[in-house]
């Protein structure tokens, strides 16, 4: 099951970089858009939208007006779910999301991970 994290930083203190690692710490196959090329440990930080294929789980890193411009293209992975986490929820985006059968879930990647729910 691959994991797409959209809005991953380079920045070691942003919780879209933790949750790379800590994706990774638990043996999860991980692939991250974000502002700027880069690698977070042995994970490629992709500027340029890709083709992405078989994606499992969406989860999100931007505020909800930044959003808007991946609508269409997280709709058309037609991922099992997308998590909004803490800051990104977005209900325009969930109604999108319900209206094309992908589940939706407020909340936060680390805990899902640490509580054995991810």
């Amino acid at each position: 099951m691959i994991t797409l994290v959209i809005g991953a930083s380079l920045k070691e203190e942003r919780y879209s970089n933790k949750a790379i690692k800590m994706l990774r710490e638990y043996k999860h196959t991980v692939l991250a858009h974000g502002l700027r090329e880069g690698l977070i440990e042995d994970v490629l930080v992709q500027k340029d939208w890709m083709d992405y294929e078989d994606i499992d789980t969406v989860t999100l890193y931007l505020n909800p007006s930044r959003q808007e411009e991946f609508y269409d293209a997280i709709i058309k992975l037609n991922p099992r779910r997308v998590i909004f986490n803490p800051g990104t929820e977005n209900s325009e985006f969930v109604s999108l999301l319900s209206n094309n059968n992908i589940q939706s879930e407020e909340a936060c990647t680390l805990v899902l991970l640490r509580t054995n729910q991810y």
